[in-house]
């Protein structure tokens, strides 16, 4: 017999036992002899009634002289009770069948209310929202270009990993630091090579993790992130979108701008309740510096602005060295004859480009791709 085949079988057997038993007590009861509603008033009255059990529209009851059950119809008074207990009635009431279906229904409807209570606390502001990495695996050697903001940030580091003999000779690590540049040129790239070469703990947010249909979630989310960032110390918080949260405030009234307003403020008071000697590093990605709220950005909370411009021709070579392992070109499509074709576009556009050439080389039968075909994929990219 199979498991399932089997599992019905016992439930059923177990069902008819169970209807079996309550029948079988329902008919080996005692059966309650019935009266009035008027003779059980008087007997109330005369104190011959010595206990009283209320159930849904029946009476039953027993008197002080006799051991015969007894049985009237529930007026369902709200006096009732009141009135039997001032004439010294011993009275228990029994719920009936719909009271329990009530009690039943309402335990359902609480337990449902607050699971998904829950569940909605978990996913908006679960703990978990903001995950630490620990090893990014990304260094500098993989970042093309930026020599000079790598520079930069070799002095940070070492601040970020000994803040307090910097403090001792009155050295602060910054607060902040903005990153501005176009779309693809690398911001993120560099700010996981940076968490990589510190050796210290990377959490990654974009503006879209702090967006909710419910008010007010976005602010939490905020305290949560530096609340995690102060925990886990030395540590760069990565925060990409920036200008999708950071912009300037609006006291326009509506929903929208009235949450943008509360997580701008949330972000004012946590850039200002930690100290620059607590190891906390903030490095905010923006493509767009005018749309951020002045004071977010002022000295003090985001201390330096680098701009990371579309690579130049020195960097388009290293790039396209880069993107071109692994693939097949032809041989007029040298490094230095793509990086002039790339002049103006970003890294992410140079690596989609070639990956695109190389394809349309298959699709047409070709074993590499040259000059034209990259020049295809730069018109379908």
């Amino acid at each position: 017999m199979k498991a399932k085949n089997k599992m019905i079988y016992i439930t059923a057997i177990i069902a008819v036992l169970a209807a079996a038993a309550y029948f079988a007590f329902d008919y080996f009861s005692p059966k309650a002899e019935f009266v009035t509603y008027a003779d059980f008033y008087k007997k109330v009255e005369n104190g011959d009634i010595a206990s009283v059990k209320i159930s849904g529209e029946k009476i039953n009851y027993l008197t002080k002289d006799s051991e015969v059950l007894f049985e009237t119809e529930n007026p369902d008074s709200p006096f009732l009770k009141e009135f039997l207990m001032r004439n010294g009635v011993k009275v228990s009431i029994e719920k009936d069948v719909s009271d329990i279906i009530s009690l039943v229904l309402d335990s359902v409807f609480y337990l449902f209310f607050f699971s998904v209570f829950f569940f909605v606390f978990r996913k908006f502001i679960s703990p978990n929202t903001f995950k630490v990495v620990h090893k990014t695996g990304v260094k500098f050697d993989d970042v093309v270009g930026m020599e000079s903001l790598k520079k930069d940030m070799q002095t940070v580091m070492e601040i970020m990993k000994n803040p307090l003999f910097y403090a001792k000779k009155g050295i602060r690590m910054p607060k902040g630091i903005l990153l501005e540049g176009e779309p693809g040129n690398g911001k993120t790239l560099f700010a996981k090579a940076l968490a990589g070469e510190a050796k210290v703990n990377f959490i990654p947010a974009k503006a879209t993790d702090f967006e909710s249909m419910f008010m007010a979630i976005g602010p939490m989310k905020v305290k949560l992130l530096f609340r995690k960032a102060r925990r886990r110390a030395p540590c760069i918080v990565f925060i990409d979108e920036f200008d999708g949260i950071g912009t300037r405030r609006n006291y326009s009234g509506s929903a929208i701008e009235t949450e943008n307003t509360r997580i701008v403020t949330a972000l004012l008071n946590e850039l200002d309740g930690f100290e620059a000697t607590n190891g906390v590093l903030v490095l905010a990605a923006t493509n767009s510096i005018q749309a951020l709220d002045p004071a977010l950005i002022r000295p003090g909370r985001f201390d330096a602005r680098f701009k990371v411009p579309y690579p130049d021709e020195k960097d388009r070579i290293l790039l396209c060295k880069m993107y071109l392992r692994g693939k097949s070109p032809a041989s007029d499509c040298t490094p230095e004859n793509l990086a002039k074709l790339f002049n103006g576009f970003s890294c992410a556009k140079i690596e989609s480009t070639l990956n695109r050439a190389s394809l349309l080389s298959i699709q047409n039968g070709k074993d590499s791709f040259s000059i034209e075909d990259v020049k295809t994929a730069a018109r379908e990219v």
